[in-house]
Parts: structure tokens; C-alpha cells; sequence
């Protein structure tokens, strides 16, 4: 059993260094806060608070594989500026162009439905 102290356990930690604009320092912190004391949140409301589902799937997937928009635009045959809204919520992402997302990422298309 382990003794109760006033200081939060660290086994079982893991450090995490993070590179952010200043300017949302506060809030990232704040996050990783609310984070550390609930059990568990699912990904899709950590992507919703970004903005819509596919949005955060799209923007996180692009960067993940190091494409900016206009390589994904070269890729996909879809539009940079459409990219863009996607990305920004601002354009739906129908089957058909998940499809091509899917081709130029290398993903499964249903992540963006």
C-alpha cells in the first residue's frame, strides 16, 4: 500500500517538452492540467474542441507526415484553398474526397467521415 503524502506521485510519468507559440502557453497548460486529473478523454472530444472531428484529423494526419497543403494538393488533385478550409472546418470532407485524402496520406479514408 502505498503512504498518502501531499506530493502527486511521478511513477509512472513520462516527461513530455513541448514546443508552442507563446501565445498559447497558458492554455496548453491549462489543458495538460484538466488532463492529469481526469481518468482517461476520448479522442474524439480532445479533436472536437479544436474544431470538427475531420478537421483535427486532417490537419494532425498532414503535419504527422510532414506534407504542407500544397504537396497534399499535389498529391490528392484537391485544391489547396479547399484544403485549407477543410482543415479550418469551413468545407465539408464527403466520401469522395476523403478518398483522395486517404490516397495522398496514406490513411484509411474513414478517418475523415
Amino acid at each position: 500500500m502505498l503512504a498518502r503524502t501531499k506530493k502527486r506521485p511521478t511513477e509512472g510519468l513520462v516527461p513530455l517538452q513541448l514546443m508552442v507559440h507563446p501565445a498559447n502557453v497558458a492554455a496548453i497548460t491549462r489543458y495538460a492540467e484538466q488532463l492529469e486529473q481526469a481518468e482517461s478523454v476520448p479522442w474524439r472530444e480532445v479533436a472536437a474542441r479544436r474544431g470538427s472531428v475531420p478537421a483535427s484529423i486532417l490537419r494532425g494526419a498532414r503535419g504527422k507526415a510532414g506534407l504542407t497543403q500544397t504537396r497534399l494538393s499535389e498529391l490528392s488533385g484537391i485544391p489547396q484553398r479547399h484544403l485549407s478550409e477543410m482543415e479550418r472546418g469551413k468545407r465539408p470532407i464527403g466520401r469522395e474526397t476523403a478518398k483522395k485524402l486517404a490516397t495522398g496520406l496514406q490513411l484509411d479514408y474513414r478517418l475523415f467521415l
